[in-house]
């Protein structure tokens, strides 16, 4: 009877010599996973220009990168556009376009973004679906 006693205790026994984790590690980690957040943010929103800031009166039509550090811009300023050439260093006027470049024609790049992200998302969830169905 003593031996049952023993045998059944001991599972619980091991249970409870598990190691466990501080409570501070798992703080100090949700700490650095929303720090992580918030730079990968602020880095994509630099990379792609994400901010808009300026007034009714001068905007951006059309952007082209050339380089790591340069790009083309179509830059409307009251009802003229000008190309405007852009460096790390300098800030450059190319021409003034004769033929207005229609900004209406041009795509909202949300989404272009959300087709992209549906395009790599379509095969995984056609997969997925496949997989649950063979399932049952």
């Amino acid at each position: 009877m003593l031996s049952a006693f023993l045998f059944i205790s001991l599972p619980a026994t091991a249970q409870s010599t598990t190691p466990t984790v501080p409570p501070y590690v798992s703080i100090l980690l949700s700490l650095f996973v929303v720090i992580a957040i918030i730079f990968a943010m602020a880095f994509i929103m630099r990379r792609f220009n994400v901010t808009q800031s300026g007034s009714s009166d001068l905007k951006s039509v059309a952007t082209m990168m050339v380089g790591t550090k340069e790009r083309i811009m179509v830059i409307e300023v009251g009802d003229e556009q000008h190309l405007v050439g852009i460096t790390a260093n300098s800030i450059n006027h190319l021409s003034k376009l004769d033929t207005p470049i229609n900004a209406a024609n041009k795509p909202n790049p949300g989404d272009v973004f959300k087709s992209k992200l549906a395009q790599f998302i379509q095969p995984h969830v056609a997969q997925v679906n496949a997989n649950s169905k063979e399932k049952n």
